[in-house]
């Protein structure tokens, strides 16, 4: 998935149809201080330089932090390890190292969708006792999506939520339901433009949109135990918008082959009456020459059963590994990153979504970003993509019968029954 240069969609970036590796980690000793003989034991009083792993920084945001770190910690520096933009290859960068035990990882950022993955191999130093990070300022998703069973795994740093853009042109008053939104597509053809489009080519985009539309039709992917739960009427209900609103020609028929971009295009050139997407659109969609609807930009949070609907959650959190020696350097520097300061910068100078609650409320910030206000009711709304240590696999899964119900290739009970035996497969190994 791309990943714009305003306000990164961090988390959908994902991973594709990645094989997950062979396990490692969790058992070993280390070289680091501390006592015990596991490797999330060792190194808890470690203080020293480190090395903080993340993607591009195309927004300029890591660089300017590291230096204001290295100024005040002149015997612990952190030096900037920058991978590629594609997120695959992150993955896969830190998955050999964690799989080679290299200590000189000593923070990554991490997506959302690869903590359980990491967790569950026994790669990511649990945070808590000696390492505990306070999350109590922070908006309660954040905190979900960087836990696995139970437990902190990582420091929620940047979130993210869909938003619904509409031409407040054409419809002055957004709608609440997802009913409401389609019974408003009358007015699209009758303005000879598309209704609505999100992301539905088979990519991480899809299982994005999949979700959403079974979350926000009161279902789930997955239930409470991480089983899958989705021969239900709920995910029946949901899935079967998107497939119906493709049929009927409420999602045009190009839109099966939009990713992020391809969608945002569509909407900026006035090809379209609703977009789902990310909040990065506004600033391109307000600021570039060719937007046709810069003065007309509505906002809304995305359209549910009853009600606001349920966003995929976006974001990177910041982990340790088990395998730093410095892991009390480590810590700080979570902290340092999760602050209101920090927090700030990055909304300002990368638009990133804030983790902290009361930066939404924060009526600079807000002149600046209007837009927090309905991405703060989207994260609040937000459930994470399935959270599993299998995630390769059933991203994979929803993809390839989330796409053939909407093409219409696949009855939806079909689809949802083979998605459904699919993640069963990968689960069981």
């Amino acid at each position: 998935m791309k990943t714009p240069k305003f306000l990164l969609p961090v988390a959908t970036a994902g991973v594709l149809a990645l094989t997950l590796s062979a396990c490692g980690g969790g058992g070993g000793t280390s070289s680091g201080g501390g006592g015990g003989g596991s490797d999330a034991e060792q190194g808890l009083d470690g203080r020293g330089p480190i090395t903080y792993v993340q993607g591009k920084d195309n927004s300029n945001v890591v660089r300017p932090l590291v230096d204001k770190w290295n100024a005040a910690h002149p015997n612990e520096k952190v030096t900037f390890k920058e991978q590629t933009d594609s997120a695959d290859q992150q993955h896969d960068d830190l998955v050999q190292n964690f799989q080679a035990k290299n200590a000189s990882y000593d923070v990554m950022s991490v997506d959302l969708v690869w903590t359980a993955e990491f967790a569950a191999k026994g790669w990511l130093q649990p945070l808590k006792d000696k390492m505990a990070v306070d999350t109590s300022t922070m908006l309660k998703p954040t905190v979900d999506g960087a836990s696995y069973k139970g437990n902190l795994y990582a420091a929620p740093v940047s979130s993210d939520g869909g938003i619904l853009y509409y031409r407040k042109d054409l419809v002055p008053t957004p709608p609440k339901t997802w009913d409401e939104m389609m019974s408003m597509c009358s007015i699209a053809k009758s303005n000879n433009i598309g209704c609505y489009a999100g992301q539905f080519s088979k990519y991480e985009g899809l299982t994005v949109n999949a979700s959403e539309a079974i979350n926000s039709a009161g279902g789930s992917v997955l239930d409470k135990d991480g089983k899958p739960s989705l021969t239900t009427d709920a995910a029946k209900a949901g899935l079967g918008n998107l497939a119906k609103a493709y049929a009927d020609g409420n999602i045009p028929k190009e839109a099966i082959t939009y990713k992020e971009e391809e969608s945002r295009q569509a909407f900026q050139d006035g090809k379209l009456l609703f977009l789902r997407n990310w909040p990065y659109v506004y600033n391109l969609a307000t600021t570039e020459g060719s937007s046709k609807v810069k003065d007309t930009l509505g906002m809304a949070a995305l359209p549910g059963k009853d009600g606001p609907g349920a966003s995929s959650l976006g974001g990177h959190n910041a982990a340790v590994s088990v395998y730093s020696k410095y892991k009390a350097t480590s810590l700080d520097f979570l902290k340092f990153l999760t602050s209101a300061e920090n927090q700030k910068f990055f909304a300002t100078q990368g638009s990133l979504a804030p983790v902290l609650t009361s930066l939404y409320d924060d009526k600079d910030l807000v002149a600046k970003l209007p837009y927090l206000p309905v991405l703060k009711t989207s994260i609040e709304h937000a459930v994470p993509r399935p959270v599993t240590p299998y995630y390769p696999a059933v991203t994979k899964a929803i993809q390839e019968n989330a796409y053939a119900a909407i093409k219409g290739e696949k009855p939806v009970d079909t689809a949802l029954s083979d998605m459904q035996k699919s993640i069963e497969s990968a689960s069981a190994g």
